[in-house]
């Protein structure tokens, strides 16, 4: 049995959060299904139209199994709806969920899960249906020596996948053999299996191109066209878009029909992406894995196919609808004749692209998003509140999608869109985006897997160009009433005092106020009203001034990462010698001590952002003299102080 047998859905868990959380609690309702939301405490404002809430023990426990089971077990919910990512791919969840809870897990069910979320066990399965497939080591390993014999047969470049890895995590391209070891060990830290495996790298020339699959369990499957996914970096998509670019209709017609042989194979049930390399010339086409879930991208499919809801479908199929009867007959099957429309996909993130894409972290204090024909947008942001963005979670803001009759219609409309959009508290990809869809090789649909990354440093150079060319920027600003974001410019200065009154609320008429005086004699830290630390002379009527530290840290939402960087070094990037934390997220390994020598370009400790394992590495050689004073695990925020160095060498 690939999955438990369909039940009615009367009370339904949307084990996740964000923008897709929203996505599906709109649909459940206009179905009548009674929704349960989960959030933490600093992450809440996806659970809005939801029927109830319950707030989980921390962000962990979006992976926690039996504390979600706990939850389906209290309020005796029927079904639960794991989005994309944390476990919505995991067999063991939907096994387990069925077997303790008697609840499904909207989805294709354990057996399928297994057969395709797992990246070696779907590949295994292309190769049963006689679908091409790269080169590949065929056992997953944690052997770094054994990754490197692969390479050595194949030659570089060659690409290390963790076999249970997603959303770009646990993927890392090896272009020589000197980074072997470094990209497999944070390939193997991403992955919760602690494995990886193998292929030949096909990165020149190839888009990446998935294909929409949806089936009901009684051997009925069909497709439902693909999406364009090759505008990305680090194998992370920024636009996605559909139909796909490439104009030989024959080539997509394969490779829509060897999607259909793997999902007819494992008689697959309910939403499921099946992603390929397609180069147009020589035309050639290589299976890279499948998703058995909903997209992230799915809004572009629903978009093309006149407007059909996804996530109705699979409810609908849970429940035991069978595929005839989801109102698909109008829309043609062959795959080489898609839909007349075209539709595009721009995900607006928390990130700064300057920066390396790191995340943005803060507070949402301010948007605005585009409206009119053909734009929609996905957002979990609410205009009456701030939303905090932290370390623990995706930096995903907001999808806004453009659908029109023709490319060129979106292209113009997605300009537009742009345009109109703002977003304050947090750096955005708002920028690289503007450029995206300025540039002629986005008009001209001639954009592969590589032109993001070989080109950013013109297309981010041209959409701040644009950005800082938009008019709305300016009337915003100049007529918006106040708001926090205009106090987070206010400028503390050394020398800079007040004189402060304190009187008692319970006797003001009988108490005189006491004067005392507050002068600023340095400031560690501005970002106020987030942080603020400074040295301070404090002064009363009856008490000499007295220095103090000055630590001001908000309390009105969670934002460790910026409480704990107030508590710690800031480093100065005018400094040579110090090396400088430069984003915010988890400080997972400190690789030096004091005393230690350094290279310059040596990996010298280790953070992560959401779940992804970046490296701070030595903007120049030398001895070790101080190292940052708190502990693995930490919370840190951009500029913190990671080490010092001092003593450079001629071989350093």
């Amino acid at each position: 049995m690939s999955s438990p047998y369909p039940k009615p859905i009367k009370r339904l868990l949307v084990a996740n959060r964000g923008e897709i959380a929203t996505r599906i609690i709109s649909t459940a309702r206009e179905l009548d299904i009674e929704t349960y939301s989960i959030y933490t405490s600093s992450d809440a404002s996806h659970t809005f139209g939801s029927t109830h809430y319950e707030q989980l023990a921390s962000p962990a426990s979006f992976l926690d199994i039996s504390e979600l089971i706990s939850i389906v077990k209290k309020h005796k919910i029927d079904a639960i709806h794991p989005g994309y990512g944390f476990l919505s791919e995991s067999s063991e969840f939907a096994r387990r969920v069925w077997d303790e809870a008697g609840a499904l897990v909207i989805g294709p069910g354990p057996d399928i899960l297994s057969r395709t979320g797992d990246k070696l066990q779907a590949r295994l399965l292309a190769e049963e249906c006689q679908v091409p497939v790269l080169p590949a080591l065929q056992t997953p390993t944690s052997d770094v020596e054994e990754l490197r014999k692969f390479a050595s047969s194949v030659r570089y470049p060659i690409i290390i996948k963790a076999v249970d890895g997603g959303g770009g995590r646990g993927i890392r391209i090896v272009r020589k053999d000197e980074d072997l070891s470094s990209l497999a060990k944070r390939a193997l830290q991403e992955s919760p299996s602690g494995k990886a495996f193998a292929e030949k790298a096909a990165i020149d020339g190839y888009r990446h191109v998935e294909v929409q699959i949806i089936g009901d369990e009684r051997g009925n499957v069909r497709h439902l066209w693909e999406r364009e996914c090759s505008i990305q970096r680090l194998f992370q998509k920024v636009v996605e878009f559909a139909p796909s670019s490439i104009p030989d209709r024959k080539l997509i017609g394969k490779v829509i029909n060897a999607a259909l042989r793997m999902a007819k194979k494992v008689n697959y049930s309910s939403l499921g992406t099946f992603e390929f390399l397609v180069r147009a010339s020589p035309p050639e086409f290589f299976f890279l894995e499948v998703n058995p879930r909903i997209q992230v991208e799915h809004t572009i499919t629903e978009s093309i196919a006149m407007g059909i809801d996804l996530v109705k479908m699979q409810l609908l199929l849970a429940q035991g609808t069978p595929l005839s009867s989801l109102g698909l007959s109008h829309l043609s099957e062959n795959p080489e004749n898609p839909p007349s429309m075209h539709s595009l996909q721009l995900r607006v993130t928390a990130e700064d692209v300057s920066n390396d894409w790191t995340l943005s972290v803060g507070k949402t204090n301010s948007f605005r998003f585009p409206a009119g024909n053909g734009i929609r947008v996905d957002s979990h942001l609410l205009p009456s509140q701030a939303t905090v963005i932290g370390t623990d979670f995706d930096s995903l803001i907001a999808k806004i999608i453009i659908t029109a009759p023709t490319w060129e219609d979106v292209v113009r409309k997605a300009k537009r869109a742009l345009a109109d959009t703002y977003i304050e508290g947090v750096k955005t990809s708002l920028d690289v985006l503007r450029g995206i869809v300025a540039s002629k090789a986005f008009a001209t649909q001639t954009c592969n897997t590589q032109w993001l990354e070989t080109n950013l440093p013109s297309i981010l150079e041209s959409g701040k160009q644009i950005s800082e060319q938009t008019a709305y920027h300016s009337v915003i600003t100049s007529s918006a009433p106040t708001s926090v974001a205009a106090a987070s410019n206010v400028l503390f200065r050394k020398g800079d005092a007040w004189s402060i009154s304190l009187t008692p609320e319970a006797s003001r008429s009988e108490t005189k106020a006491t004067p005392s005086h507050l002068q600023l004699t340095r400031v560690h830290r501005n970002e106020f009203p987030t942080s603020l630390t400074a040295s301070i002379l404090y002064s009363s009527p009856s008490s000499e001034p007295t220095p103090y530290t000055l630590t001001l840290a908000s309390t009105t939402a969670s934002f460790g990462s910026l409480v704990n960087a107030a508590t710690h070094r800031r480093g100065d990037p005018g400094n040579q010698n110090h090396i400088i934390i430069p984003f915010a997220g988890k400080l997972m390994e400190i690789l030096v001590d004091v005393g230690d020598e350094v290279r310059k370009g040596e990996t010298v400790a280790v953070v992560r952002q959401m779940k992804m394992e970046l490296e701070i590495r030595a903007s120049r050689g030398g001895r070790v003299s101080w190292v940052y004073e708190g502990e693995e695990g930490d919370e840190v925020g951009e500029g913190v102080l990671l080490a010092e160095v001092e003593g450079v060498g001629s071989k350093l």
